[in-house]
């Protein structure tokens, strides 16, 4: 059976929810929020989410989209961060996400930019972050060890690299993920499967240790709600939870076509000019484009659900990567963009780049225990922790259940490879994609994609409204699927997923 969040089931659950107490209520809706609805649902508690706006609508869609284990933080010598993302990088290839995760090769080019002394220390690094692999337990079948290779052999992987000055390229392998947005929903669509009650469009105020105010926004109905307050709102955790500083870091991306860069199949970085560690990475993707990232500058006041990219991050992204490239990137082949705000602890001062990736987790008595901070490798065990407050709280001893749970659509890699659906719907949908794909012989006007450039179907729209709990054009565009980020894409996917949202009114609409 097909697990869903629709505009029908969101009915009975604010019902529930007015009427009803609960074991645990969380509070937003990213990554963080999902995994703790995740967490006590499967404990056994009963659990509700409730979302202001749309599962993965701040934050967590705005990653790189990258399940990695932490080289960045070895290179600055935070071994223990590292180290966590090692284990749950290893759980969510091996275990929770399969199908939403893939091995993908990474080159550190080795040109004129990348001094001797320092290839040997990002060799050092990256051989570190390999023992820190093995340690983890996960299979080298899945990422394989790290190597040097020749100039060219990473010509053959990233074609539109420079060749000029070019020694050859340190080779690693880390974790890539289809879409971290949809992780999002998948995390959210499980939960429900253990029980929990997901409600977007419904902001919550007045956070109390076992007592939340929650708004409908759709009617602008208000009432309380009851049980152990859980906040995971990521850069607005401050608003709710006073002893929280929280130093909002942007994170801009640019998106270009494969063919701009020469149809690079592994991730390459250059580095920034005049900082250890900090580089700018050009990221495949599956659907024919690229993403430039990333930034990390503060971004006080910013808009968290949709922060722009200003015109200096996107040339400070093109001047850095060019410096890696044969044929220089223009402004003019740059197709999309999107940023995103860490919520970065403060923890006394120095750049975004120098704050601590770890998280937070505030348990005062009289308050909503507050979780953020972290990063989204590590969403699962910031979730762990937090419902472990909760527990504490409330007496119980109740173990969690997370650390190998899969979620909806997963299955072992040899079972996807076998699927009976076109290995594009079986990257997002898992052992799903049969199901997406079966929506045609009811709908055979929506079996089409967008367009020439943007292979997303309509029948994908239509399966986010009936059971994934998109509302409006915008979740299913910008966050169901990713055609947002082809900016030429969005008219004609616009009209597409009008017709989704018609055809399935009927379907899901709430019953009187």
């Amino acid at each position: 059976m097909t697990v869903s969040i629709n505009a029908r089931t969101r009915s009975g659950a604010l019902h529930r929810l007015a009427s009803e107490s609960y074991d645990v209520i969380v509070v937003g809706g990213g990554v963080t929020g999902a995994g703790v609805a995740l967490d006590a649902a499967s404990r056994g508690l009963r659990t509700a989410l409730v979302e202001r706006h749309d599962l993965a609508a701040g934050t967590s869609r705005w990653s790189s989209k990258l399940v990695h284990g932490g080289l960045r933080y070895l290179a600055r010598g935070d071994v223990a961060i590292a180290w966590e993302s090692a284990r749950e990088r290893h759980a969510l290839m091996t275990g929770i996400a399969p199908h939403l995760t893939r091995a993908m090769p990474n080159l550190v080019p080795l040109g004129a930019s990348t001094p001797a002394a320092t290839g040997l220390a990002l060799q050092a690094a990256i051989r570190l972050a390999d023992g820190l692999r093995v340690a983890a337990g996960t299979p080298r079948r899945l990422l394989p060890r790290p190597s040097r290779i020749s100039a060219a052999e990473a010509l053959v992987l990233a074609p539109g690299l420079r060749t000029a000055g070019l020694r050859g390229a340190l080779l690693y392998w880390d974790g890539q993920l289809e879409d971290d947005a949809r992780l999002v929903t998948s995390i959210a669509r499980t939960a429900v499967a253990h029980g929990a009650e997901v409600v977007t469009r419904c902001s919550a105020t007045a956070l109390a240790d076992r007592a939340v105010t929650l708004r409908d926004e759709l009617t602008g109905e208000s009432f309380e709600a009851r049980g152990h307050v859980v906040n995971a709102t990521g850069v607005w955790a401050g608003e709710h939870e006073r002893s929280v500083r929280i130093t909002p870091s942007r994170g801009s991306h640019l998106i270009v076509r494969a063919g701009a860069i020469g149809s690079p199949k592994a991730i390459f970085s250059a580095p920034v000019p005049g900082h250890r560690a900090r580089f700018v990475f050009a990221v495949p993707q599956p659907d024919g484009l690229v993403i430039l990232g990333l930034t990390d500058e503060p971004a006080p006041g910013v808009d968290g659900f949709a922060p722009a990219v200003p015109d200096a991050d996107a040339r400070f992204l093109l001047d850095t990567i060019n410096s890696a490239l044969a044929r220089p990137l223009e402004a003019q082949d740059v197709v999309g963009r999107y940023a995103g705000l860490r919520p970065l602890v403060e923890d006394g001062g120095g750049i975004t780049a120098d704050v601590s990736r770890r998280h937070l987790l505030v348990d005062e008595p009289g308050r909503a225990v507050t979780i953020t901070g972290g990063k989204l490798t590590t969403y699962r065990r910031m979730a762990e922790d937090a419902v472990n407050a909760v527990c504490r709280r409330a007496g119980s001893q109740l173990p969690c259940r997370t650390r190998s749970l899969p979620l909806v659509g997963a299955a072992p890699r040899d079972v996807l490879a076998r699927a009976a659906a076109p290995t594009r719907l079986v990257r997002r949908y898992g052992t799903e994609a049969a199901t997406v794909l079966a929506l045609r012989e009811a709908h055979p006007d929506l079996a089409v994609p967008v367009s020439d450039s943007c292979p997303t179907l309509g029948l994908e729209f239509l399966f986010g409204v009936l059971h994934e709990g998109a509302m409006v054009v915008e979740d299913l565009v910008e966050r169901r699927t990713r055609v947002a980020f082809d900016e030429a894409a969005l008219p004609a996917a616009r009209q597409l997923a009008e017709r989704a949202l018609d055809r399935a009114g009927e379907l899901v609409a709430p019953s009187n």
